[in-house]
């Protein structure tokens, strides 16, 4: 259950992050309040995993799949550039948060 946690913050996280841009440095109201929801769940969510996840893997993962969903989103939906070396570092991203993943285990203190 801990990584379906981890994997939804991961993935509301991308969706806070568009809610920070949306606010207009929270300016804008109804953006700035669901923003702040999002934020509070996407977090709980990070708590909860983090029960049985070790800190490093459970945080990495966490803002791994932001960045990496939030970079991937601005380029198919926003119009951000494409370009094969920042392909390249989005791959490169993937493989660490795989990496991370299938790693060995450390014991637990």
């Amino acid at each position: 259950m801990a990584w379906i946690y981890i994997i939804m913050a991961g993935l509301l996280e991308i969706v806070w992050v568009f809610g920070l841009k949306y606010s207009r440095g929270f300016t804008e109201i109804i953006p700035s309040i669901v923003t702040i929801i999002i934020i509070i769940f996407s977090f709980f969510l990070l708590s909860k995993a983090l029960h049985s996840i070790p800190l490093g893997t459970g945080y990495a993962i966490f803002t791994g799949l932001g960045t990496v969903g939030t970079v991937v989103t601005g380029m198919l939906f926003l119009g951000e550039t494409i370009n094969p070396l920042k392909v390249f570092f989005v791959a490169l991203m993937i493989l660490g948060i795989i990496g991370i993943k299938i790693g060995p285990a450390q014991p637990k203190h």
